[in-house]
């Protein structure tokens, strides 16, 4: 370093001496040399400022020079300020399969008093969006499909998706770890010029984000994690209890309600009742046509789209009235619960390829037995055993599923309703992470807490703080002031024989 020193010194010397002496340019000596910019003007939808899109090629297999290369595209918010900091945000989207970039204008409110001194950036994470993308080319699903419906809906995705010019084999489909994916994320920030940034990883995203603290640990500032789902928990084996967890809270939270009490004095019984008359053959409105159509309702089924709905806490407050009605004949509204999950807008849409690349190398491998065949069928479990049996599974490192204690402040954000990543799971990794990790719980807040407006400014805050203590030390108590929804009744009950 002080040899470097010097040799610049006497650079600029000479420089100035043939200045003075010859009238020749002089000449300068930087540290670093300027990154040309990788982007360029654009146009994102749902956004209304003008943002920089760009791309880096990558190879699909980095243990095949010469294999396919894919593009992995990513689109800069840039900053109000003339003086904005180095260290951008890098945002990771959920699933996994979400598209980073199609999340733009949902995400925006987020960072929007971030964007005034930092650039937020978002990487489409390759499967999805616009990176080598693995979208099945499906329809929308129809009420409660059956496990066979959606077995052959996937086997007609799988068939596509080999034929995409990108995948040169069935094994290419395996290529789409996170760890692949974080590499790619890291070569994204080369390209920018950026020596440090924050992340803020949203369900699958955490995920992400602590494989990408485990790889390049050293380029970041600080990070937030909110819905977190760590590399060991093994999503199919943990989404069942965890949302029964969910579920109990919220009959008991229709019992403590005199409204919801009074109108569903029956809830459990109700309950009860319904699965006892499963399967069963109803008539629904197709959710995209409105045509009457004829669907066999299954025990998975129905715990399929209550699970949907436990994910958010305004959904969830119609299940006691879906359930009070099923148990009555009249499946609508646990219908139209399922069709708002399934078939929402489409920025929430997942990539299934990416999906199961993702699940079937990372999670698959760690489950456990299959349980006895002749066992009801609303374990999530026997869905992924399903489809990843014959699904190609990339290579996992032994160290991915370890989660290093971490150099940074890390803030990890919890749920008290989340179904499927509740405060359990970041409590192990905050223990992890040590003394630098702080652990937030929304107690009544579902699935991904960044959504309430209070908690943007603990996301501001704790990124613009001026150092690891002072982020550690912000003021997160509007957590705790965060309503439950009240539970949805219907105003008037619905004539004998006829549909609510």
């Amino acid at each position: 370093m002080l040899t470097s020193t010097l040799a610049c010194n006497r650079a600029v010397f000479w420089s100035w001496l043939a200045l003075l002496l010859l009238a020749l340019p002089s000449l300068s000596c930087a540290s670093e040399v300027p990154v040309p910019d990788p982007t360029i003007a654009c146009r994102v939808t749902g956004v209304k400022t003008e943002a920089r899109c760009g791309h880096i090629v990558r190879p699909l297999d980095p243990a095949r020079a010469g294999g396919p290369q894919i593009r992995v595209h990513f689109v800069v918010l840039r900053s109000v300020s003339r003086n904005r900091k180095p260290d951008p945000v890098f945002m990771l989207a959920g699933g996994p399969g979400q598209s980073a970039i199609s999340l733009a204008a949902a995400v925006l409110p987020w960072f929007e008093r971030l964007l005034l001194q930092r650039d937020l950036v978002l990487v489409d994470q390759r499967g999805t969006g616009q990176s080598a993308p693995l979208m099945c080319p499906s329809a929308p699903m129809l009420p409660f499909s059956s496990a066979n419906a959606q077995a052959q809906e996937l086997a007609q995705c799988r068939t596509a998706l080999e034929r995409l010019p990108y995948i040169a084999a069935p094994a290419d489909l395996g290529l789409f770890t996170t760890t692949l994916a974080m590499q790619d994320l890291d070569a994204v920030r080369q390209a920018l010029g950026v020596q440090q940034i924050n992340l803020v990883g949203a369900s699958y995203g955490t995920r992400a984000a602590l494989e990408y603290m485990r790889q390049f640990g050293a380029h970041v500032r600080r990070s937030v994690l909110d819905g977190v789902a760590p590399p060991d928990m093994v999503l199919p084996t943990t989404i069942g209890p965890d949302s029964q967890t969910a579920l109990d809270a919220l009959w008991a939270s229709c019992g403590a309600q005199s409204h919801c009490q009074k109108a569903f004095p029956t809830l459990s019984a109700d309950w009860q009742v319904l699965w006892k008359n499963l399967p069963k053959g109803v008539t629904l409105a197709h959710p995209m046509t409105g045509q009457a159509t004829t669907v066999s309702v299954t025990p998975e089924a129905v715990m399929g789209a209550v699970r949907g709905a436990l994910y958010t806490p305004a959904l969830a407050a119609a299940l006691p009235q879906a359930v009070h009605d099923a148990a009555r004949g009249h499946f609508e509204g646990l219908a139209g619960l399922e069709s708002a999950v399934q078939n929402g807008a489409p920025h929430m849409r997942l990539a299934m390829g990416m999906h199961l690349g993702v699940v079937c190398a990372e999670d698959y491998p760690r489950m456990p037995a299959a349980a006895s065949p002749s066992a009801p069928n609303t374990d999530p479990q026997a869905h992924y055993r399903a489809a990843c049996r014959d699904w190609p599974q990339g290579a996992v490192p032994a160290a991915f599923y370890q989660i290093p204690a971490t150099q940074h402040a890390s803030l990890l954000l919890s749920g008290g309703l989340d179904p499927v990543t509740p405060p359990r799971h970041a409590q192990r990794v905050q223990q992890a992470l040590g003394p630098l990790a702080r652990h937030v719980v929304v107690p009544q807040a579902g699935h991904g807490v960044l959504s309430q407006a209070c908690m943007h400014k603990v996301l501001t805050a704790f990124i613009q703080a001026a150092d690891n203590a002072k982020a550690l030390a912000i003021d997160a108590s509007c957590a705790q002031s965060i309503p439950r929804p009240l539970a949805f009744v219907r105003p008037v009950e619905p004539s004998s024989g006829s549909a609510p």
